[in-house]
């Protein structure tokens, strides 16, 4: 019994040391994901606490592509088919913040685009975590670089003209 015990302790303390580190990760996609703070934190902790009951069947060699890929699979049972929509498209904001432009981006382009540029996951661990091929997550993240950029110029091009007085 108490053998028992010291391994369950050793599991718990592995786990912490492996998934502690990619929490902030782990949050910053929680919010582009489920799009309000609230709920990417109820995410997060619904995932950690998914991840330390699986950690013992892990056999992967990175814990952050895992632990991320399980980040999405909570998000997308609680946002249901609005994440998994490809074709959904996002209301467009006058706004000039990349957090806001990836925001409006589609879920499956904010997603990877998210992954590589703010959390710096490679397209491989992208897609392990995505579920797609890696083709796919070049061709998603070329898209949404495009999307940003045009949202980009079109946010410049209205600020130049706004008139002086508004």
């Amino acid at each position: 019994m108490m053998r028992s015990a010291k391994a369950g302790n050793k599991t718990a303390q592995q786990f912490r040391d492996a998934a502690l580190p990619c929490l902030d990760d782990a949050y910053a996609f929680a919010q582009v994901l489920m799009r309000t703070e609230a709920d990417a934190e109820q995410a997060v902790q619904d995932c950690y606490l998914r991840a330390s009951r699986e950690f013992d069947s892990f056999r992967g060699p990175a814990v952050r592509p895992w632990l991320l890929a399980l980040l999405k699979a909570v998000c997308q049972e609680r946002l249901g088919p609005r994440l998994a929509d490809e074709s959904a498209t996002a209301e467009r904001r006058d706004s000039a913040t990349i957090r806001q432009l990836v925001d409006d981006l589609p879920a499956p382009l904010g997603e990877v685009i998210a992954l590589r540029e703010m959390i710096d996951l490679s397209y491989k661990e992208i897609a392990e975590v995505t579920g797609v091929p890696v083709t796919t997550v070049m061709s998603r993240i070329a898209e949404a670089r495009a999307l940003l950029l045009a949202a980009r110029r079109a946010a410049n091009k209205a600020a130049q003209v706004k008139p002086a007085g508004a």
